[in-house]
This record gives C-alpha cells, sequence and structure tokens, in this order.
C-alpha cells in the first residue's frame, strides 16, 4: 500500500462511487468506509465522525440515514469483480445465515430467535448469506435480511419502519436463498456446486429448488430425516393404488426432487405396535381409569406398609409432610376429623 492508505481506498471504491451517481454520497461513501475500517472500537456513526474530524455527524448521519440508492448498480460491480478474481466450475457458492445480536425492537427484523453467532436463542436480525469462495478464498456476495413471521403479520410495524412493500410478504431464509440464488446466475457468476448446512438442507422446497435448476448441490441434513432415491418404490412398496400412482406419475415426470417429498412421506412400510407396547397401553389405560375404590384401596395397602416401618422415621417432620396422607389412614377415621390435610395424597 501506498504511504497514505486513503489513495488506497478510493482507488479501489473508484468503480462503485460511479453506481452511487450522485457527487455528495460519492464524497460521503470514502469516509464512511474509512471509518469502519481506521481504528477505534466503535464503529457508530457519532464515534467515527469525532475521530476524522473532516465529516460532520449531521453529513454522516444524513448518508447513512436518509440516503436511499439502488443498490443493484453497486452489487453488479462486485459480483463482476468476484467472478474475476475466485469463480469458475471450481468454486463454491456457499448459502448461511448470520445473526446480529440487538438489544430492544426498534431495528427491522429484530425478534427472539435463534442465533448462529451465540449458538442459542436470542435477540438478534438473522441475515441469509451468499458467499462465493475458491479454495482459502471466500467473497461475500449478498445479504439479506430475514423477517421473522412477528414483523410480516404486523403490517404497522414494517410501514413505521420504512420496509419497502416487497419485503413486507413472509418468505422463509430457504427461499430468500433460492431467490439469491438466482440474481446470483443471472449476473452470470460462475461456480461448480452449491453448499448449506442442515438449516437449509432441512428444507425439500430448497432442495428441489437446486435440482430443478440443475445445480449440483451438498447440503447436510438432520439425523432423524429420511431422504429416499427417487426409485424407492421398487423397494418399499407405498401403501394404497392412490399413493402408488401419484409416486410413479412423479417419477415419470423426471422431476427428481417432487418424488423426494412425496415418498418420504407415503413410501416407508407399515410397521405395526408390538403386543408388549398393546399390553403396555392397555395398563396404563386402566391405570388412568382406575375408580376412586382402587385408589382408596391402594392409600390403604400402603398405610399397612407405613406400619411396619421404624417409629423414629415419623418423627422426622419432612417424613411427616411428604406422607401425611398414609399417616391419617394409619391413624384411622378419628384422625382426620377437624382438620384438614395440607397437602393432597
Amino acid at each position: 500500500m501506498d504511504g497514505d492508505w486513503r489513495v488506497d481506498l478510493e482507488r479501489w471504491l473508484a468503480p462503485y462511487l460511479e453506481g452511487l451517481g450522485h457527487k455528495a454520497r460519492q464524497r460521503m461513501c470514502p469516509a464512511y468506509v474509512a471509518g469502519l475500517i481506521g481504528p477505534g472500537d466503535r464503529k457508530s456513526i457519532q464515534p467515527m465522525a469525532a475521530r476524522t474530524g473532516e465529516v460532520g455527524y449531521d453529513r454522516l448521519h444524513h448518508f447513512i440515514g436518509a440516503g436511499l440508492w439502488d443498490s443493484g448498480p453497486l452489487e453488479a460491480t462486485l459480483w463482476e469483480q468476484a467472478d474475476a478474481l475466485v469463480g469458475g466450475d471450481k468454486a463454491w457458492l456457499i448459502i448461511d445465515d448470520t445473526a446480529l445480536p440487538k438489544k430492544g425492537t426498534a431495528s427491522v427484523g429484530v425478534a427472539p430467535q435463534y442465533a448462529s453467532a451465540l449458538g442459542k436463542n436470542a435477540n438478534c436480525q438473522t441475515l441469509v448469506s451468499v458467499t462465493l469462495a475458491s479454495r482459502e478464498v471466500p467473497i461475500m456476495l449478498g445479504l439479506r435480511l430475514f423477517l421473522p413471521e412477528s414483523w410480516t403479520s404486523d403490517e404497522a410495524r414494517m410501514v413505521k419502519a420504512g420496509v419497502p412493500e416487497p419485503f413486507r410478504p413472509y418468505r422463509t431464509k430457504p427461499a430468500i436463498a433460492i431467490e439469491e440464488i438466482d440474481r446470483v446466475i443471472a449476473a452470470g457468476v460462475r461456480f461448480g456446486c452449491v453448499l448449506a448446512d442442515a438449516g437449509y438442507g432441512l428444507s425439500a422446497s430448497f432442495r428441489q429448488g437446486l435440482s430443478t435448476r440443475g445445480l449440483h448441490w451438498a447440503v447436510g441434513i438432520p439425523r432423524h430425516q429420511k431422504v429416499y432415491p427417487a426409485d424407492v418404490q421398487l423397494i418399499f412398496p407405498v401403501a394404497g393404488a392412490r399413493r402408488r400412482k401419484m409416486a410413479t406419475d412423479q417419477l415419470a415426470s423426471g422431476n427428481e426432487g417432487t418424488p423426494e417429498r412425496a415418498l418420504c412421506r407415503h413410501a416407508r412400510p407399515h410397521r405395526r405396535r408390538p403386543a408388549a407396547t398393546h399390553r403396555r397401553l392397555g395398563r396404563a389405560a386402566h391405570a388412568r381409569g382406575r375408580s376412586m375404590a382402587g385408589r382408596r384401596a391402594s392409600l390403604q395397602r400402603r398405610a399397612q406398609i407405613l406400619s411396619l416401618e421404624p417409629a423414629r422415621r415419623y418423627a422426622d417432620p419432612g417424613y411427616r409432610r411428604r406422607h401425611q396422607g398414609a399417616l391419617d389412614l394409619r391413624a384411622g377415621p378419628s384422625a382426620t376429623q377437624g382438620r384438614t390435610r395440607s397437602r393432597p395424597f
């Protein structure tokens, strides 16, 4: 790098500044990016403006909070450079999501949900990420905010937050990922295979969408999920003529993704419960339906057992509280007259 790293930064930003169009935005963008990658721990607008001293807080805040522009030209420039650097048949398109832990409820999309950065449920924003990678070089192509149902079901909240109308309907993270893949393909970015973890691999619509587009893909699936090959009906008989016809028609259509979901639901062989299970369930049902006379007899039997135990155990106050009902039965009906047991047996 040159002695003044800002010169190199402006040279690198030159293609992106042309996409901004407005001259004021072209002047503010290098200052904002320099504040993000420059020294200092806090990367909010006010500390960055105070450290540089070149740009006022109001102007920088207006650039971020009120400046609206089309991100299409910026993304096109980014994708073109990424494809030139790492694109090709040996590149990987990686689908994942990341979380931004937040406090409060004002940030768009913030809600209690699973935070991958923390490994637990927390108040955060979740973004679907698309990364192009080759060997050890990854380049982020896009981040799309996921809106949970607590947001999409509240129209007034989205209007107040300024969510654009096309993004207000609820969309799952796999659906957002498929849309981003379509945009990357339309831009001409080259890659050989799509990778995703089990968070996306468990979605049948996501897997089917990748197969429908003729893409090579490798995704994780949970251990408990059952996925069968398209010709599974030759191995496992499908119960019912209607379901058998459904699976045959889907296989004849040549769509590898569609029968995968149908056969996961219908092609599993029927398994009868063993006789021991029926006996156990019968005993449980009988126990739930016992009459009061049976319960009373059980308490009397327990009182007889307690009467054989050493008397010193009854002197323990904790023991007496735990077994007060049985002790009352052992003492006879006259022992319970005139007082109420603190705890039913």
